[in-house]
């Protein structure tokens, strides 16, 4: 019996979360790949099970177990009549650039009902598995890991198994005999629980055995909403963090949810991987290292995306183990998850929903890494004494007297700075026993290092897709205005007004963009460009021209054109026609003129919005370009290659591929830049090519092209094209 309920739980598990980033992936290419979409998906995950908890008790407190098996089994056919997943047709996205809700909309319908079934199922069968005559019917929370287990399972076979060899609507097949499978596994559940079934449960066998608590006052229930709240708001948190700068993609949104549940299985296990103790030891360095890392902006990700995942890790299994201590008798299973469940939605919904509205930069992930801080368990038991607290105290003076004296030392060296942080530190390490006071010291590393990040801003603005920031950097006549989305550079100008019509960064005379211009300036009639940034682009306009941009963040509209503070529009090309929505949408959309050139170049932070770079993306491009047309494609990244894809995706539409390279000076705010060219023929280039810096980008044989239901995250990040290129080297 025990293991037909582990294989029923972690069946439901699987679908669960193969479910959610499926779906989200459909979703992706209506809202301009955010990575705000998965937050927004995953707040709505997190309600529905949230709801599903909330059946699975009031039918173990009503109906009692045995009837509530013909009531869910029932609920499951209703469910299964409604697969397979489809997007709701009928629903489109509004154009005023906040989706949330429209987006909230959209799950619930199309999704709603076959994932609410689902979600019941781990604290339902639990509380069954209670009622049986097996001798581990004491405790039934050993299944919540195996159900954890099944979750981590579909996580990880999704992107390298699923995502790459299936399509999505491959999957959404295989999904739906999956749920098939499982109603028949809940049946059989059902069925040997008649026979079997014990009214009493197993309550005296826990409290006796186990130390189990049959009492519950709000109090506790309370500690367990803020043991769970926390780990889902660093969840949401540490997840913006890292796909903000890489790409919205499934790869990146699981890696922090594997982490996340697999903490259930370690501290619900019978014997955990890892001890509490172990983890409230490694939570301090972690938290401190980190608190560090966020002072000294370090961005390298090799570096900053294990430590960020790492720290999250031990302080969500903190929490959690402070959850699994204070678990109660079986009989009170389902309430003790449903407020579980209860903390991990007000957490999502705090840091997906409520945060971008109450901070203009991104605060949420630093404050629940403090909170996280506060919610471990008080080791110094004896009193509060002002030597005790005289850590903290050294360590605000050390990072307030600097900043007081007009220093910051986060602008020096990393040879002074080290010096600087080491004594900073100590005292925090100093504060561990007390969780207010190591809280303090944390809040205060984060704080300063928030202060020092926006100490040259002159203007931040928070929307949907992300923080914009416009700072100001240099002086004199070299002084220019640059955009900062999330850690990238968007585009940057002179404040000169005699200087200020010169394009820079990534848009340089000297670049692709302007050896494009000048080769092709006045052949070009019609020019179209899918991303605004500042609109350096603009500066390019040749009387006679008429442009156009589709830019899908109004925010990012509103420092371009609107604000004062960048001027390439209002100089270069006032008259320009600006359309708010995800540019692909737009395009397909609109019944409007063909362009002679369409620029793509939109980004979120340093991620490229992988919707715009598959095979019906190309067909809408070219369906909107003219005879003799080019498309341009920009693609600079830190961390991914987009050349193959669009070598791939050109060989596929039956056109001609080119990439340049352009290294850049930031002496003269010259970006390095790299930029694919592509047209229907090479005559179609010709004037392009006669520069000479331009390379053929060939498709390898055999690679499958990426299309909205197929793509491969992996194969085009930098360091897995090293590794493959030694290995054919070896």
């Amino acid at each position: 019996m025990l293991a037909l309920y582990a294989v029923t739980l972690g069946l439901g598990a699987l679908l669960l979360f193969w479910v959610q980033p499926m779906f989200s992936k459909m979703v992706l290419p209506l809202l301009g790949g955010s990575p705000a979409v998965w937050n927004i998906a995953m707040v709505f995950f997190q309600t529905a099970l949230l709801a599903g908890y909330l059946y699975a008790h009031l039918g173990y407190r009503w109906l009692k177990p045995k009837r509530q098996a013909v009531v869910h089994l029932m609920l499951l056919a209703l469910a299964f009549a409604a697969l397979p997943i489809a997007v709701a047709a009928d629903l489109r996205p509004p154009s005023s650039g906040q989706p949330a809700f429209w987006l909230l909309a959209l799950l619930s319908l199309s999704v709603g009902l076959p994932f609410f079934a689902l979600a019941a199922t781990a604290p339902m069968l639990q509380s069954w598995f209670a009622h049986t005559a097996h001798r581990d019917a004491v405790n039934p929370y050993l299944l919540y890991a195996v159900s954890n287990f099944g979750s981590i399972l579909a996580l990880v076979a999704y992107p390298v198994l699923l995502e790459p060899q299936l399509t999505l609507g491959q999957q959404n097949l295989a999904w739906a005999l999956g749920f098939a499978l499982l109603a028949s596994l809940i049946g059989a559940c059902a069925w040997g629980l008649l026979g079997r079934y014990r009214a009493q449960g197993a309550d005296h066998r826990a409290t006796t055995e186990l130390g189990l608590s049959a009492r519950i006052d709000w109090r506790r229930r309370l500690h367990w909403l803020l043991l769970a709240f926390v780990p889902s708001s660093l969840l949401l948190g540490v997840s913006q963090h890292i796909s903000t700068d890489v790409a919205s993609a499934p790869l990146l949104w699981v890696l922090p949810l594997i982490l996340y549940l697999g903490t259930f299985v370690i501290v619900f296990a019978r014997r955990p991987a890892i001890s509490h103790r172990l983890a409230l030891f490694l939570q301090v360095p972690l938290a401190m290292i980190l608190a560090l890392l966020f002072y000294w902006q370090i961005r390298s990700l090799s570096m900053v995306l294990p430590l960020h995942l790492t720290a999250f890790f031990f302080a969500a299994l903190v929490c959690h183990g402070e959850l699994a201590k204070r678990r109660p008798v079986p009989s009170r299973l389902t309430e003790f998850y449903l407020w579980m469940s209860l903390g991990g939605v007000l957490g999502g919904a705090f840091t997906a929903l409520l945060a971008p509205v109450l901070f203009d930069s991104v605060m949420e992930y630093p404050l629940a890494l403090v909170a996280a801080c506060i919610l471990r368990p008080r080791l110094d038991k004896s009193a509060l004494t002002a030597f005790k607290a005289l850590p903290l105290a050294i360590l605000l003076a050390l990072l307030l007297l600097p900043r007081m004296a007009g220093y910051n030392p986060a602008s020096a060296p990393p040879i002074w700075l080290l010096p600087y942080l080491i004594p900073v530190a100590l005292l925090a390490y100093g504060c561990r026993g007390r969780p207010w006071l190591f809280a303090a010291a944390i809040g205060a590393i984060l704080l300063a290092g928030a202060y020092d990040k926006h100490s040259d801003a002159i203007a931040v603005g928070r929307s949907f897709f992300g923080v914009s920031r416009v700072l100001a950097q240099g002086g004199g006549d070299d002084k220019v205005l640059v955009l900062m989305h999330g850690t990238t550079q968007h585009g940057l100008q002179y404040a000169d007004p005699e200087r200020r019509r010169i394009p820079l960064a990534y848009y340089h005379r000297k670049g692709p963009l302007g050896q494009v211009f000048a080769a092709m300036g006045p052949q070009l009639h019609e020019v179209g460009g899918v991303g605004l940034g500042i609109g350096t682009a603009a500066c390019y306009r040749q009387p006679g021209q008429r442009w156009t941009f589709y830019e899908i963040d109004p925010l990012v509209v509103s420092f371009a054109r609107d604000s004062g503070y960048f001027h390439y529009l209002t100089d270069c090309a006032p008259e320009a026609r600006i359309v708010i929505g995800d540019g692909r949408l737009s395009l397909a959309r609109e019944v409007g003129p063909a362009f002679d050139l369409l620029i793509l170049d939109a980004f979120s932070s340093d991620a490229i919005p992988l919707h715009l770079v598959t095979r019906e993306a190309m067909a809408v491009y070219l369906a909107r370009l003219a005879p003799g047309g080019l498309l341009l494609f920009h693609i600079s990244n830190r961390y991914l290659d987009l050349r193959p894809v669009l070598a791939d995706l050109a060989a596929d539409a039956d056109l001609h591929a080119y990439v340049q390279h352009e290294a850049g000076d930031r002496r003269e705010h010259r970006l390095g830049t790299v930029w694919v060219a592509m047209a229907r023929r090479d005559a179609d280039l010709a004037p392009v090519l006669a520069d000479g810096r331009w390379r053929r980008l060939a498709a390898r044989p055999g690679r499958r092209v990426w299309t909205d239901d197929y793509g491969n995250l992996v194969s085009i990040m930098h360091w897995w094209r090293s590794l493959q290129a030694g290995q054919s080297e070896d």
